[in-house]
């Protein structure tokens, strides 16, 4: 056991987690938020605990074969997840995965949402794509995530919800919260005629802005 109680990691989370759930990004217990420490360990939301009713104490320090290493806690069922992506994208320091309304009927649907608004460009780095079906907490829907996240910090998870990752919790709930509104744009503008992706050289332009501002290589 590491002589370190991640403190701070603790409280940015944990706030992460609980505003989670005021957005209404989740029902219940559904849902769950990971951080990466370094040292190949992560610290990641507990499964089923109440949002309202959760700690900072709560929250398991687990290695990447998911093993507790400060506490008898008991990671989320979906850390292979997390995992995944952060063996893919060491650019990355949280995740969050959502069970909101919108994202999850174009899960649901098998639908990708197109780069329809300049933000889901500049901000997520282009559409976001729906994985193909793996079961929960499987390995193998930690593969087809991380496959279909690709540069970007968003994805939908077939039939199941959405993930947004970022450099800190906050930054990757933003991108969840982002997720949602652009799917619901996304429906009421198919409503109105079919919603229209954004040009071609905008999209172009837009995502090298990401890249830049992501610190990813051209």
């Amino acid at each position: 056991m590491l002589a370190v109680t991640w403190e701070s990691e603790r409280k940015a989370l944990l706030i992460a987690a609980q505003a989670m759930a005021t957005r209404g990004l989740v029902a219940g217990t559904s849902g769950n938020l990971s951080m990466r420490l370094g040292h190949g360990l992560y610290l990641v939301t507990p499964t089923s605990t109440p949002y309202d009713t959760m700690t900072e104490a709560d929250l398991v320090v687990v290695n990447g074969e998911l093993e507790p290493v400060d506490s008898d806690g008991v990671p989320s069922s979906e850390s292979l997840v997390h995992i995944a992506i952060y063996r893919a994208r060491p650019d990355l320091t949280a995740v969050v995965h959502t069970h909101s309304v919108y994202a999850s009927a174009a899960a649901a649907a098998g639908v990708t949402i197109p780069p329809i608004l300049d933000e889901v460009v500049v901000q997520i780095g282009g559409a976001i794509e729906c994985a193909e079906y793996g079961p929960p907490g499987s390995e193998e829907l930690a593969i087809k995530a991380a496959k279909a996240l690709g540069d970007r910090r968003a994805v939908l998870l077939r039939n199941h919800g959405a993930v947004g990752a970022g450099r800190s919790p906050a930054e990757a709930l933003d991108v969840c919260t982002l997720v949602e509104r652009v799917a619901q744009t996304f429906f009421f503008a198919q409503l109105a005629g079919g919603a229209k992706p954004l040009p071609v050289e905008v999209i172009e332009a837009e995502r090298a802005i990401y890249r830049m501002r992501s610190g990813l290589k051209p």
